[in-house]
């Protein structure tokens, strides 16, 4: 099994348009500060996986030499998490794509002319893509409505992806999430900076350690870090390509 995240960054991504911030300026000369949008890739020896399908999609698959997907899981209806999926136009049709109802509902209203399988998974239901099992447990995000996490697992290793989220979770997915070897976390801002919708670095690392989190890397990040040669100094920042090899 392997884990790329293909894009670390929040909805804007980094750097902002018209922004001249410490970070933003570092992400302009090509770093690891520059953060596209959402979506990790999930591998195996039968194939390969998509976990949310943001934005930059196009210059993701081509940057990481990805020539086909077979299957796209989407853990909420927002734009920087789905929008990216248009991409796959007159490249690959009949996608097969997975989550629950309502929200493949709400995304398919607008990617229908793709042509996309649609598979319904209920939650807290494990199910199996390309040799691996997968289960959604429900997180925490509004104004979305039944957002979701995803488990991987190949039967040895286990990675908890959060999507996005807050820090208070059901107790089910609490008892699901337990004893990850990686915990890919939604710690979109420093606690300095004032965050509703999402977790701040406090709440993501304490969430680590409730759940027993052997290692644990944060996603969705915002320009209000510092450039991240700085930042990860003090905290264990994702970015763009980074690679766990399980």
């Amino acid at each position: 099994m392997k884990i790329t995240l293909l894009g670390t960054g929040d909805a804007p991504g980094t750097p902002v348009i018209g922004c001249s911030c410490p970070t933003c300026l570092d992400a302009q000369t090509g770093t690891k500060s520059r953060r596209t949008r959402c979506a990790i890739l999930v591998e195996s020896d039968k194939g390969t996986v998509l976990v949310d399908t943001g934005p930059d999609l196009r210059y993701q698959m081509l940057k990481n030499n990805i020539r086909h997907v077979d299957g796209v899981i989407w853990t909420h209806g927002h734009y920087d998490h789905f929008a990216g999926f248009s991409e796959f136009h007159r490249v690959q049709y009949k996608v097969d794509v997975y989550g629950l109802e309502e929200t493949l509902e709400y995304i398919l209203d607008y990617l229908q002319f793709l042509h996309p399988i649609k598979h319904d998974i209920a939650l807290n239901t494990p199910f199996e893509l390309i040799g691996l099992e997968f289960t959604l447990f429900g997180v925490v995000h509004p104004p979305a409505k039944n957002p979701v996490g995803v488990i991987v697992s190949d039967g040895k290793n286990k990675v908890v992806i959060t999507g996005d989220c807050q820090r208070n979770m059901p107790e089910k997915t609490m008892e699901l999430i337990q004893d990850p070897d990686l915990l890919i976390t939604d710690a979109i801002v420093p606690p300095t900076v004032n965050v509703k919708k999402h977790m701040n670095t406090t709440e993501a690392t304490d969430l680590a350690k409730c759940i027993g989190a052997k290692e644990v890397v944060f996603i969705h990040l915002s320009h209000y870090f510092k450039p991240h040669e700085e930042a990860i100094k003090e905290y264990p920042l994702s970015y763009d390509g980074m690679v766990f090899d399980f």
